[in-house]
């Protein structure tokens, strides 16, 4: 189960579903820590005499039941008792991540509660389809319970153990300050609370936000994005910021997405961020890296928030289009490759690195095939302006994330 993606998505799914606050993560979060947790958990419940089981004792006592012989197949067995020390060793580092994210213990453990729940029904469904004895599953639901309980009490302890150690670092209280610049009301902040961090109460800032979610990473990444006066830190689990200036440079994150959005005062970084976030999300699907302006993805930006339209829009203008013809699929990058090197053929031509002529064809195909003209998008009208926008729109939704 643990190597099984689409087990790992269910699990991830139910936690995101349960909980808004851990859904505000990005899902390769979730899963990094849904992964080690299942594979350690399902680890403690193998049965002895497979590969990677711990050695068996030299005797069983009658408490524990018959010896299992070697042709017991590879059933768990709930006389097998859990090396628990791993899976606990995931589960507080669990906890301790979602501390440092900001994710509060409450909303942690309903995310937890329903993953856990969602990961015994798989192995229920399974085990049924198995032929394994209802008598053995219950034993092993019964024996599993006491170890998932377990498991959240450790997750609770590594919460409150970093709870603990951030909340004796001045990191800690410059995070929360940041938190409540972005997400409460920055006119609550008193000007000492704002100086011990030493950000000006009516300096200007760029708000900064980017897709690191590992603390490690965030780090690194802090030190080098961090201006005086700046304030960075884990928001909504990822690295976020203000800072009095850009750095001259890209991230140094090679594979870091960072937005930015133009200096504004405190009391306007709170909708800055929302609109930094949202264009951040917009800049992921086109696959982007490196660090852009807010301001150069408001097109995409604004499109994304209407997903709806997105689909009727691509089913109105493209229905004639079978998304599994490559034949098809091709014809929808060119023209899209079209309409972003401004309608010009030369220049499509060179990024596609084929003959003008070529592109020429396939645009002429393309209009058979939907059985509209592109002439009216190399009109110089706004209407033009217009027809460009909803044929670039729909192919971007036609053909998915590139």
């Amino acid at each position: 189960m643990a190597n099984d993606p689409a087990v790992v998505d269910e699990v991830v799914a139910a936690a995101r579903a349960e909980s808004a606050e851990v859904a505000r993560l990005p899902p390769a979060e979730n899963r990094r820590h849904v992964e080690v947790m299942l594979a350690a958990g399902l680890a403690a419940f193998v049965r002895p005499g497979q590969p990677g089981d711990p050695e068996r004792g030299p005797e069983r006592g009658p408490e524990r039941g018959p010896e299992l012989g070697p042709d017991s197949g590879p059933e768990i067995h709930p006389q097998v008792r859990p090396d628990v020390d791993p899976d606990f060793e995931a589960a507080a580092l669990l906890g301790a991540d979602r501390a440092a994210q900001g994710v509060p213990i409450t909303a942690l453990l309903r995310g937890v509660q329903a993953g856990r729940s969602r990961a015994v029904q798989i192995a229920m469904e399974r085990a049924r389809g198995a032929g394994v004895p209802a008598e053995l599953m219950l034993e092993v639901l019964l024996e599993s319970d006491r170890y998932t309980g377990a498991l959240e009490i450790h997750v609770i302890t590594g919460y409150h153990d970093a709870e603990l150690e951030l909340a004796r670092t001045a990191r800690d209280a410059r995070t929360q300050v940041l938190r409540r610049l972005l997400l409460d009301d920055a006119r609550t902040l008193t000007a000492d609370e704002l100086a011990e961090t030493g950000l000006q109460p009516h300096g200007q800032y760029h708000c900064v936000v980017s897709d690191v979610t590992d603390p490690l990473r965030a780090r690194a990444m802090e030190r080098q994005l961090a201006t005086n006066p700046g304030l960075f830190g884990l928001v909504d689990g990822k690295l976020t910021g203000i800072a009095g200036r850009l750095p001259a440079s890209g991230p140094p994150d090679a594979q870091a997405l960072v937005v930015v959005a133009p200096q504004a005062p405190l009391d306007r970084i709170r909708p800055l961020y929302a609109l930094c976030l949202n264009a951040l999300g917009a800049a992921e699907e086109l696959g982007l890296r490196g660090l852009h302006h807010v301001t150069d993805l408001a097109g995409q930006s604004a499109l994304s928030t209407q997903p709806a339209m997105a689909d009727l829009l691509s089913r109105t203008l493209l229905g004639a289009l079978d998304p599994a013809d490559s034949f098809h699929r091709q014809l929808a990058a060119t023209v899209l490759a079209y309409l972003d090197h401004g309608q010009r053929f030369d220049r499509t031509a060179t990024a596609l690195h084929v003959h003008p002529n070529t592109i020429r064809y396939r645009l002429t195909r393309f209009e058979e095939t939907v059985g509209t003209s592109l002439e009216a998008v190399t009109v110089e009208s706004r209407a033009a302006v217009m027809d460009t926008l909803h044929w670039w729109w729909a192919l971007r939704t036609w053909l998915g994330p590139p």
